[in-house]
């Protein structure tokens, strides 16, 4: 490339020379991105987005690059040429992957545009970017600090920063010194304007609205009090590089370079812990004033309550170990700075821990150690300076590679033996096998701390000798047991898991059996003797059957046996030998009673008087069943028996060793009396139904066909006999015997299918659910439904006045409703559910107050005022009649009153001229005067109303034509009021002819009119408003007409009737998050996709305008757009994609619908301040001013309260690929984080980078990103001690690295093929308040349960049949598992958990490979094993898609069948199934594994 002179080269001497590309390529040009060609007219834009992962640190020096591009293209030339000298340096090889190409198309585009760009400020490349430089720093940094965004500012500073490093590149270093002063201002402010997520820390210039909220300043100062702490001396090495010391502002920061935490956790946690002290103390305060929170400081309560909801599993951990806390606080402490170190300490550990999350007691563990590390740190008052636990060694992420990675590496390992599901559950150590090896003491002995890596813990799996490369190899290792459960596969897990059950089936079998087989064959046949003494047999087979439950913890718990202690051995052996002595001793004994037969009455009688007569088989019997009867006891008293189960003390541990193995979780599951007895009583009237009908008609009935059967000889046949040597022709009465066996067994699920049924139509009755199905009922109900709104959904403040003081502002209810009304009437017409006609008619005008009525929306009042003028024609006598005609219907009445106020209003608001206005004040009192005398019928020709009706409705026309020039127009909206007021002088007034003489008048009467206010919006509302009263005059029963919409409003009515929580402020409510997990979903429909048509030549756009013939329509009404052919549609193509996103189980449509949550919490922020300044006007006229309640700090508080992130975990991937479906996935990514910007993506980032050894290595990082001005920005990186998705399941996987961007103490899981409504998300408040409800006493709920609608029902009929299937799951099905059976786990989504409970105890989700398949249901076994309580509830819905093909339904069922067959396998089935009482056992049987188990039978 030849020099064109100037600039010179940096170390070079002579003449200068122009930056030139000499490094040749060998290799052609072999990849160049689609949309890059490199040709003239390319676009460039996207090149910055396109670089791979090992050259990322170009990525900022290319955007600079295209956003300069416009300005001076030879500095954006200069840009990329640096990006290339710095990626030729970073990797010379090109031995990344796509590092070679990306080389490639870069020096294809710098020859390029070495010949197409010219300089414009200097004659050399050198001068150019000087001047450039020096122009654009004075231009947009110091011109623009005080008047540009932040997030401007920020973008300014980076690009000045780049270039400042291409003027190093391009210019001589002695001409360096004179830009100095500007980049180290730059350096300077660079920090402080980088990106932030919530809080921007460290920005400087005018403070933004969220950090002006006392409590997160309260917050921030209270983390930067560390001037007592001890220092951590600098890191030797550190200290010969002579790098620059670390600035430490706060406590997290000090924990960082103590322990070696990485930089971007430390910076999220620190975000993390700041956003959770100030929401917890906004809830501490309540609502106190502003002007009385200036000077606010943390509540000493809010630090404790965080401190016992974090350290709540720490501390139980400690206890059941008996283990002293290492939570040890100073005594000279004065502040609680030390518990704001654990707490830190305890949040950074979890955020950098990765899969280890999915571990809490090896998190406990690690952080035991690390608190005693601390604690010795900072009571060491000796010492002004300390050495750290880790040395860094040069990088940020010693406690990493020090405690994460070693764990991780175990865990890869282990996860590799499963070989992709081919290998069996107990040859290898799945996460609840690692982390219940915490549960014992000898994790001390042998891990120790730091780690031995010398431990059994640690030992890698070995292969075994004879391994080939082939996929079906065996795979052995080291005897490394699994811990306390082995998970094999096979069907006996039934029995084992819930053998109490099966014994009670069999038993009662049994026993009908051989009360049916008695002479007599009725139930009264036990009181004789010889029946009674058969029944007794039962308790033989009960013996056998307890020996196979001892035979099977045997054998199928054998490879555990070396993770048992000494104890559980023994205690599993004595159970083995003491089944065998009974199987031994029942029978050999009641052979001995045979000769000494008993009845049940002379049992008893004789029981106290004659022992020495009684046999010994029941004294046997008694002996037995000695411990069911402690167990029953225990029954009736739960709360003494949960105190026992929890208790850690040695000696009542001792006393429950033969009961049940000493484990951590599934301790004390036992409910309140009251839910106790109201699942017993179900299951009690259940089995007896059940055992009575298996008695009557499936038992007795073949008593006696049986005998018959087996007492006729033995018949001839031609055929083969199946049974040729049975006796009594026992092999006919197996056949005919077993299907009654079956039926027997399973019908059980049919009567729990009947009974949940009735039960849940009560409870649904009585939680008052379909009170308002339709639109009549809505109409009847509507004007409650104010006052309902009032109950639930406005808060009440700590200094309100009282109810009955409050009555003076009596439509104070109904204002603050109309804007929630509004508010969800206007979504639906964004979402083109209902059009611009049906919009008006349901909406509340914003002009409440204009008339002495409240003006109920339209719908409610249409043909009102048509049939109010049938009425005055027809009344000819007395007013009384007319009034009462129009007060029968109250909304008739509201109609007349307010038509006639509005049109009042309306006259007054167009007169200019006093005589005119003396007109109107003339027939105004007319009409008053006649109205006091009661004369108005005798005064006023009523028949001549609909004439005057017909001139408004023209007049009103007239009046919106708005698009339109209103001078051509005036003179007939003139002439109108003219034929108006004679109508009404002349023609219906019968005294008013004299009105409109005025001898002293010079100009016409009503020509000059006032048309100012036609451009007022208020004003347009009402006259729509008043001309919809005036010409509607169908009813509007059938407003809206869509049907979605028509459900979605009576559901929002209906719900605001049931019990809820009180709402309260915004800013005191529990703030949330919603996590979203996406792979490579559909996120936009394309124009390609749409009209793409199927094997039947049907296009998805097609198919949509077909189903929803409505929504297009009113879709093209609102975009204003009239098709003239399907070419045209075409021009509105964006448009369309989103309509027809919006419909599909899109991304796109799940992020809208989430989203609706932030405009809820704004909307509902400035409610709040509007009751504010209302309470406030008592004090001080400016109080209601304050700056709190502002627009920006409205969206301030509602940024502190929701937070939304979706995990795109292959967001990096599709940014870089070369596929053009996930290049456009990641666009359209890209393009909802900036039509959205509080919106996260969280992604796993794989970086892969050339080693020391000449290899590339992979490096993984969790990446939280938001939409910027035109790319993404990043926020916060964190390195991963691997791929964190090749240990377990993707899903929960996908969730666990992102679940440490989440933010709040409530955390909501949604799938990407959900929807939500704004109305549902003004109930978010509510809900949220079911966590500290004390209606639940001890057991507050740790997941709240949500109703679900499936909006897919639509779309075929399958869907239609699936649809209704899950309807009767999400509601009868979960109200009923919630209460009364108290069995509702976590079935998927929308389910709300307790965030701070659970990812201290593991996070939402289980992710070991194949057993964890249904991930989503073992978070809700987990948490109800940990004490927590799951709970339903109805007065809000989430939408949700499903499968609506046929082979989508049979893979989604075979999912949900084979997850359920894993989970028959699993540890939390089998602690559940016995550890839960009888009754609540049997819940948890039929609605689970049950359910499949039965319907395979």
């Amino acid at each position: 490339m030849a020099a064109s002179g100037g600039g010179g080269r940096p170390g070079m001497s002579g003449p200068q020379t122009q930056p030139s590309l000499r490094r040749g390529f060998s290799r052609a040009f072999t990849m160049r991105p689609e949309g890059f060609s490199g040709e003239d007219g390319g676009d460039y834009r996207g090149e910055s987005e396109l670089v791979p992962s090992s050259l990322a640190p170009i990525v900022p020096i290319l955007r600079a690059a295209n956003e300069i591009e416009e300005e001076n293209p030879r500095v954006a030339y200069l840009c990329r040429f640096t990006a290339f000298e710095k990626a030729h340096t970073m990797d010379p090889n090109s031995s990344g992957r796509g590092v070679r190409q990306f080389k490639t198309y870069l020096l294809h585009r710098l020859e390029k545009d070495e010949q197409d760009t010219e300089r414009r400020l200097a004659s050399t490349d050198a001068k150019e970017i000087q001047r450039f430089y020096e122009q654009y720093c004075r231009k947009n940094l110091e011109e623009g600090l005080q008047k540009k965004k932040p997030e401007v500012m920020a973008r300014h500073y980076q690009i000045a920063s780049v270039l400042y490093d291409v003027l190093k590149t391009v210019t001589p270093e002695k001409f360096h010194h004179e830009y100095d002063k500007f980049a180290k201002e730059v350096e300077k402010e660079k920090a402080s304007f980088s990106h932030y997520n919530i809080l921007p820390l460290n920005m400087s210039g005018p403070p933004q609205p969220v950090m002006e909220i006392p409590e997160i300043k309260a917050a921030v100062n209270l983390l930067r009090e560390i001037e007592n702490l001890p220092k951590p001396r600098s890191d030797p090495t550190s200290a010969a590089k002579d790098k620059e010391a670390p600035v430490v502002r706060d406590l997290l920061d000090w924990l960082w370079l103590t322990f070696g935490f990485q930089k971007g956790n430390v910076e999220n946690q620190k975000e993390h812990l700041i956003l959770l002290l100030a929401n917890i103390d906004m809830r501490q305060t309540g609502n106190a004033y502003q002007s009385e929170r200036h000077n606010h400081v943390i509540h000493n309560d809010t630090i404790t309550s965080l401190m016992r909801k974090i350290f709540q599993n720490y501390i139980s951990w400690c206890r059941y170990l008996h283990l002293v806390s290492n939570i040890k606080i100073p005594k000279d402490a004065s502040t609680q700075q030390p518990e704001l170190l654990y707490i830190g300490l305890y949040l950074l550990i979890w955020g950098e821990a990765s899969n280890v999350r999915f571990m809490p007691e090896c998190i406990c563990y690690i952080f035991h150690h690390m608190a005693k590390d601390l604690y010795d740190i900072i009571s060491d008052v000796r010492e002004d300076s300390f050495d750290p636990p880790f040395r860094p060694e040069g990088s940020d992420d010693a406690f990493l590679q020090i405690v994460i990675k070693p764990i991780f590496t175990v865990m890869h390992q282990e996860a590799a033996m499963n070989k992709r599901r081919r290998t069996s559950h107990s040859k290898w150590r799945n996460y609840d096998d690692l982390n219940e090896y915490f549960w014992s003491k000898r994790c001390f002995k042998q891990l120790r701390w730091p780690f031995d890596p010398t431990s059994e813990f640690f030992v890698a799996p070995e292969k075994t000798k004879n391994e080939t490369v082939q996929h079906d190899h065996v795979v052995t290792r080291r005897r490394i047991p699994k811990t306390n459960f082995v998970e094999v596969r096979t069907f006996l897990h039934l029995f084992r898991s819930f053998d109490r059950m099966w014994a009670f089936f069999i038993l009662a079998f049994q026993a009908m059996v051989i009360i049916a087989w008695s002479p007599s064959g009725s139930l009264s046949a036990i009181f004789e003797p010889t029946v009674f003494r058969n029944v007794l047999t039962i308790f033989i087979t009960a013996a056998f059957l307890n020996f196979l439950q001892a035979t099977l913890e045997i054998i199928l718990n054998w490879k555990a046996w070396r993770s048992l202690g000494c104890l559980q051995t023994i205690r599993y052996i004595l159970k083995f030998v003491v089944a065998i002595a009974w199987l031994i001793i029942l029978p050999t004994t009641y052979i001995s009673s045979i000769q000494n037969p008993t009845g049940l009455v002379k049992f008893f009688s004789n029981w106290t008087g004659n022992l020495q007569r009684e046999s010994i088989y029941n004294f046997a019997v008694a002996l037995y069943m000695l411990p069911n009867i402690f167990s029953a006891l225990f029954f009736i008293f739960p709360l003494f028996r949960r105190a026992l189960e929890q208790s850690n003390s040695r000696i009542i541990r001792f006393f429950l060793w033969w009961t049940q193995p000493k484990l951590y979780v599934a301790r004390g599951m036992y409910e309140d009396t009251c839910s106790l007895l109201k699942y017993t009583l179900f299951w009690i009237l259940l089995l007896v139904c059940k055992l009575a009908f298996s008695f009557y008609v499936e038992i007795s009935p073949l008593v006696g066909p049986t005998r018959t059967i087996m007492f006729l000889g033995r018949g001839t046949y031609a055929w083969h006999e199946f049974f040729p040597y049975l006796q009594h022709n026992l092999g006919v009465v197996i056949t005919v015997w077993a299907p009654i066996v079956m039926v027997y067994f399973m019908d059980t699920q049919i009567w729990y299918a009947i009974f949940s049924t009735i039960c849940g139509g009560v409870n649904g009755a009585f939680s008052r659910l379909g009170e308002i199905r339709t639109l009549g009922m809505l109409r009847s109900r509507f004007e409650a439904i104010p006052r309902a709104f009032d109950r639930n959904l406005v808060p009440r403040h700590d200094s309100e006045p009282k109810r009955r003081e409050r009555e003076e502002d009596k439509y104070l209810h109904i204002d603050k409703f109309s804007d929630i009304w509004n508010a969800f009437i206007l979504s639906l017409r964004e979402e083109d559910l209902i059009n611009n006609r049906e919009k008006n008619l349901l909406i509340v005008p914003s002009s409440v107050g204009d008339t002495h009525v409240f003006q109920w929306p339209p719908f409610l009042l249409a043909s009102k005022i048509p049939i109010a003028l049938d009425m005055a024609n027809s009344v000819k006598k007395k007013d009384d009649e007319l009034k009462k005609r129009i007060n029968q219907d109250r909304y008739t009445f509201y109609a007349v009153v307010e038509c006639y106020e509005t049109l009042c209003n309306i006259l007054y608001s167009l007169i200019v001229e006093p005589t005119d206005r003396k007109v109107v004040d003339l027939i105004r009192e007319s009409i008053e005067e006649s109205l006091s005398r009661q004369s108005l019928v005798k005064d006023f020709r009523l028949d001549e109303l609909p004439q005057l009706s017909a001139k408004f409705d023209k007049l009103l026309t007239l009046l919106l034509k708005t698009d339109e020039d209103m001078d051509p127009i005036r003179t007939q909206i003139a002439n109108l009021l003219q034929d108006i007021m004679e109508i009404i002088t002349q023609d219906i007034m019968r005294n008013g002819q004299g009105i409109l003489k005025d001898e002293n008048r010079s100009n016409q009467l009503f020509a000059n009119i006032n048309l100012n206010s036609v451009k007022d919006k208020t004003w347009k509302e009402k006259c729509v408003r008043l001309q919809l009263l005036l010409t509607t005059k169908e009813s509007a029963i059938y407003v809206p007409t869509n049907l979605d919409a028509r459900r979605r409003i009576t559901f929002f009515a209906n719900s605001l009737f049931m019990k809820m929580p009180n709402a309260p402020q915004v800013r005191s409510m529990m703030s949330f998050s919603v996590l979203t997990p996406y792979f490579k979903e559909e996120v936009l429909f394309s124009a390609e996709d749409l009209y793409e048509k199927n094997e039947d030549g049907i296009s998805i756009l097609f198919y949509l305008r077909k189903i929803y013939p409505d929504e297009w329509q009113n879709f093209l009404q609102r975009i204003d757009f009239i098709p003239k052919n399907e070419e045209s549609l075409e021009t509105k193509m964006e448009d369309i994609c989103l309509w027809a996103s919006y419909r599909g189980q899109t991304l796109t449509r799940t992020v809208r619908g989430m989203m609706y949550y932030r405009r809820a919490l704004e909307v509902q922020c400035v409610q709040d301040k509007a009751d504010l300044a209302k309470l406030e006007r008592r004090r001080t006229v400016e109080a209601s001013q304050e700056g709190w309640a502002s627009a920006d700090m409205a969206r301030a508080i509602a940024n502190i309260k929701f937070t939304y992130v979706v995990s795109c975990q292959v967001y990096g991937m599709q940014k870089q690929s070369k596929d053009l479906k996930d290049n456009a996935c990641y666009q359209n990514i890209l393009n909802l984080m900036m039509m959205y910007p509080s919106l996260r993506v969280a992604y796993i980032d794989e970086v892969e980078a050339p080693a020391d050894n000449g290899t590339t290595e992979k490096t993984y990082y969790s990446v939280l990103v938001k939409g910027g001005e035109k790319y993404d920005e990043e926020i916060y990186r964190i390195k991963l001690p691997g791929r964190p998705t090749d240990i377990g399941e993707g899903k929960p996987e996908n969730q666990n690295h992102a679940i440490v961007f989440t933010r709040g103490e409530a955390l909501q899981a949604i799938d990407m093929n959900q929807d939500n409504y704004l109305e549902e998300a003004f109930k978010m408040r509510n809900v949220l308040e079911e966590f500290k409800s004390e209606k639940y006493r001890q057991r507050k709920p740790t997941i709240l349960g949500l109703r679900e609608h499936i909006f897919t029902g639509s779309v075929s009929s399958l869907a239609w049949f699936m649809s209704n299937q899950e309807t009767s799951f999400v509601t009868i099905g979960q109200r009923v598992l919630a209460n009364p059976l108290k069995v509702r786990f976590h079935y998927g989504h929308p389910d709300i958990f307790d965030r701070l409970f659970h990812i201290t105890r593991g996070g939402i989700s289980k992710a070991s490979k194949t057993i964890n398949l249904s991930e989503d249901i073992f978070s809700g076994f987990n948490s109800t094993m940990r004490e927590g309580n799951v709970t339903h509830h109805e007065y809000m819905q989430v939408g949700k898609g499903r499968d609506v093909g046929m082979n989508q339904i049979s893979s989604f069922e075979a999912k949900v069948a084979n997850g359920n067959g894993e989970q028959t396998l699993s540890r939390d089935i089998y602690r559940l199934g016995r550890r839960f009482d009888f009754y609540r056992m049997l819940s948890f049987y039929f609605t689970t594994v049950g359910f499949y188990f039965s319907s395979m039978v």
